[in-house]
């Protein structure tokens, strides 16, 4: 590990996420009564997602992620199961998510020290077992509220794309890089960049690799 990674990199995150909680607090008790009203209850989406290796157990740290809720709990009366996303997804759902407001809970996370404010996306559980040896280094760092992947396509590029942005970036952190994928993420949120993929309303699963 270079000094940034070991020393300074975790330290700024604390610093950035309890200032950004701070001054962003009006904005997040609004988007929580707004949630609350449309949406209902609970505000936030809470979900396990796998952090960074335990060094003594070679096993990644399962924690709560937080976000804020984008879809009802509409299901499927014939077979009680959820709707898909397109259909739970609420017009108001999609304007949390192309502002990456719904994120913005994670940024307790951060706090918590369970994700970093740059590094590979926290993704789902049932996906662990379908990495290959070379993708589960992701896990290798702290998941991120934005990440290499994040800037160059998001939604839009493919699982195997976004794994390889993801090993470039730990075999590459840097101040000056976290600082550059802070910055071209915020223009990519102003644009309402990749928010979804060519088939379906968020990211269609990842069920592994082809060989």
């Amino acid at each position: 590990m270079k000094i940034y990674e070991r020393f300074v990199k975790r330290l700024l995150d604390f610093i950035l996420s309890l200032l950004a909680l701070i001054i962003l607090s009006p904005l997040l008790l609004v988007t929580a009564i707004l949630v609350r009203v449309r949406l209902g209850s609970p505000v936030l989406f809470r979900q396990d997602r796998p952090g960074r290796i335990d060094k003594k157990t070679g096993k990644e740290r399962i924690f709560k992620l937080y976000k804020f809720r984008t879809m009802t709990d509409e299901r499927d009366p014939a077979t009680g199961e959820p709707r898909p996303d397109e259909v739970r997804l609420t017009s108001f759902g999609k304007k949390l998510r192309s502002t990456s407001i719904d994120e913005l809970p994670e940024l307790i996370n951060i706090l918590k020290g369970d994700m970093a404010i740059v590094g590979p996306r926290p993704l789902l559980v049932r996906y662990l077992p379908r990495y290959s040896k070379e993708q589960r280094r992701r896990h290798e760092v702290r998941p991120g509220l934005t990440g290499l992947a994040q800037v160059n396509g998001r939604n839009a590029i493919t699982w195997e794309e976004k794994f390889k942005y993801d090993v470039a970036y730990l075999d590459n952190i840097s101040f000056v890089g976290d600082v550059s994928i802070i910055f071209k993420t915020v223009k990519s949120v102003i644009k309402h960049e990749g928010i979804s993929s060519a088939t379906s309303a968020t990211m269609e699963e990842f069920k592994g690799n082809s060989r």
